[in-house]
């Protein structure tokens, strides 16, 4: 792997261009985005970012829904660094598991109503919807109706 080439003193110009070369961006404009230039966040703290000009933004979005719990809490950065010294990830696949995902499974089963006692962890929305999918239509071969597989959804949904 090669060595970053942007440091703290390279300009948000600098930055800017490099983007278009590069990166692409999901749900936007490649040309428009390109020549008005991405906006840079260098830092966050709490449920703040900041941008590579200085102005402070209430990050409302919580990073895309990601980062719910807020930027920058000491407490999460050492479970995290703890996890990542232990295990960082594993994939729960071939009959597989680990204990970080046995405990976060029975600590929602203990809290979620009536019968909902089992848990599935997904990486992405789109292993969720293949497991989904996968799922459904095993649970209709078990009930001798391999025929209902017919998925309906919404026109350019996930």
């Amino acid at each position: 792997m090669t060595q970053s080439t942007l440091t703290p003193s390279t300009s948000t110009a600098e930055i800017q261009a490099m983007d278009a070369a590069h990166h692409i961006h999901p749900f936007s404009n490649s040309g428009a985005l390109n020549r008005l230039g991405s906006r840079v966040i260098t830092r966050s703290e709490g449920v703040y970012v900041w941008d590579s000009e200085g102005n402070k933004i209430l990050d409302g979005m919580a990073g895309l829904w990601c980062v719910n719990m807020g930027y920058g809490r000491q407490e999460l950065i050492d479970a995290a660094t703890r996890q990542l010294g232990e295990l960082p990830f594993y994939n729960t696949f071939f009959q597989t598991t680990h204990t970080p995902a046995v405990d976060l499974a029975a600590l929602i089963a203990s809290v979620t109503p009536g019968d909902l006692n089992h848990v599935f962890f997904a990486n992405s929305g789109s292993e969720a919807i293949d497991t989904i999918i996968r799922t459904t239509r095993q649970y209709w071969q078990i009930q001798g109706k391999p025929y209902k597989h017919i998925l309906i959804s919404r026109e350019n949904a996930y």
